[in-house]
């Protein structure tokens, strides 16, 4: 965001509705890829409740208390438009209807002898409006990008109007006109982009080509010699990549970015012409980032800033909340907290279940002291499996498959380029943090710990037996 000071992004509506409410500046997703990330914004639990503690397909949404769950229970009208992710893909979770986009499913996309043919067709609500649109050979794949390249993009290739992410924002406009007007409504807007592929329209990949954009931060720790060559594949995890196509690649990441700002005014305004602007709560967040290139890595699921760090705002018109305008809060929140924040908007009951917490009092003058000292993530993914801690100014990471660590002072280090964990001076410190880490994962069954050191080489588990 321009308004958070990034030197090139545009993202005027964005920075508008910063200004006149309030952005958590240390803002994280604790599990940093799309299905767990989700499970913490539906349920307002941490990992280790709702389970998922990596990404994995297939695995049912059975949970007793849901943000749409809620809201509907309240007497809420409740929408989703975009992407769910979510397992059997038409779960509803609560709402009362899904528009469904989840972008490519490999799960679904699979026209294997075992899976029904079509099936896919059926399950996105997207892809049969483009056909209906557009014509009827037409397919999310056409313009030969891979779902999750992050080093390869291209303009979008049909009439803008057709763009996912315009979709998301005609679909959200068709949900107010034919709302139940007799009741209050809660209505989830969730753009696949800026995820890979890469493919803005043009117009917005035009304001970002011949101008300087920023270099990647290479830390003192990253692996900048990529021996086996993987920067070469277009859907790479880590490697050195082509500079001209990296270039090109992070414009149509700022691109799509701007795209969803565009976007997000067209539905502001469709709100002031519903007559519902003024009393319609707005939070904005992410289920993850993208590195990049940061440090030669690539997508998403790794704990540092690029991936896990995201953006968390939260307006308020109706000036009912009594949020102090244009504050910036750096107490760390995490995707936890987002169901109960709505829910403390609404004046609805909390369930008992969610562990996160409302970031209410932290927006409001001369409150908010009282809060967690740090979050804790982490992601099973093979040998670069880790677990994480920050408290928004320190960061933790301990890798439990080979026992790396790593600390980086945030304050004075935001792009974490110097790796402190071996540095003599900070051995105290490091043993806080490892201490605290050690706190988190007790009782864990992956067997991290035994209650006084952290146990390396135990294996991850994407999830936690409850949901097996």
């Amino acid at each position: 965001m321009h308004y958070l000071g990034h030197p090139v992004i545009q993202t005027p509506n964005l920075d508008n509705l910063a200004r006149g409410g309030v952005t958590f500046t240390n803002a994280y997703t604790a599990t940093p890829s799309c299905v767990p990330a989700r499970a913490a914004m539906m349920t307002g639990m941490k990992q280790r409740n709702h389970g998922r503690v990596g990404y994995k397909d297939k695995v049912p949404w059975n949970y007793e208390h849901t943000l749409a769950g809620e809201f509907a229970g309240a007497g809420y009208h409740t929408q989703c438009i975009g992407k769910m992710h979510v397992y059997p893909t038409r779960n509803l979770c609560g709402f009362h209807n899904v528009v469904l986009h989840d972008g490519y499913m490999h799960y679904n996309r699979d026209r294997s002898a075992t899976t029904p043919l079509g099936w896919w067709d059926q399950c996105d609500d997207y892809v049969n409006w483009l056909r209906d649109k557009a014509g009827a050979r037409h397919d999310i794949m056409d313009h030969g990008l891979d779902c999750n390249s992050s080093t390869v993009a291209r303009p979008w290739h049909l009439d803008e109007s057709l763009h996912p992410t315009n979709w998301a924002v005609t679909q959200s406009i068709d949900f107010l006109r034919r709302r139940d007007p007799s009741k209050p409504f809660f209505l989830w807007t969730s753009f696949v982009r800026p995820h890979p592929p890469l493919d803005p329209p043009q117009a917005f990949l035009d304001l970002y080509e011949g101008i300087e954009l920023p270099q990647p931060p290479i830390g003192d720790w990253a692996d900048i010699h990529d021996r086996n060559r993987e920067g070469l594949s277009p859907t790479t995890f880590r490697g050195i990549v082509h500079e001209r196509m990296r270039q090109k690649a992070l414009a149509a990441y700022y691109a799509l970015i701007t795209h969803i700002d565009n976007q997000i005014g067209r539905l502001l305004n469709a709100l002031f012409e519903y007559g519902v602007r003024k009393n319609t709560i707005i939070m904005f967040t992410s289920d993850h980032g993208d590195l990049m290139g940061d440090h030669c890595l690539y997508q998403k699921r790794l704990p540092y800033e690029g991936s896990a760090k995201v953006p968390f705002l939260l307006n308020d018109p109706t000036g009912t909340l009594g949020l102090e305008t244009g504050k910036m809060v750096d107490q760390v929140v995490e995707l936890q907290d987002m169901m109960p924040t709505l829910l403390h908007s609404a004046g609805i009951a909390i369930p008992n279940s969610v562990d996160g917490m409302s970031v209410l009092p932290l927006s409001k003058s001369g409150e908010g002291s009282e809060w967690r000292p740090f979050i804790h993530g982490e992601h099973a993914m093979d040998e670069l499996s880790y677990h994480y801690l920050t408290d928004g100014k320190q960061k933790y990471i301990w890798f439990s498959q080979t026992g790396e660590e790593q600390l980086f002072n945030l304050t004075e280090d935001p792009q974490e380029l110097s790796n402190l964990a071996n540095k003599p001076h900070h051995q105290e410190l490091m043993g806080m943090w490892r201490s605290r880490l050690i706190g988190e994962l007790q009782g864990r069954e992956e067997g991290y710990t035994d209650g006084i050191k952290l146990i390396i080489g135990q294996t991850p588990q994407a999830c936690l037996s409850p949901l097996m």
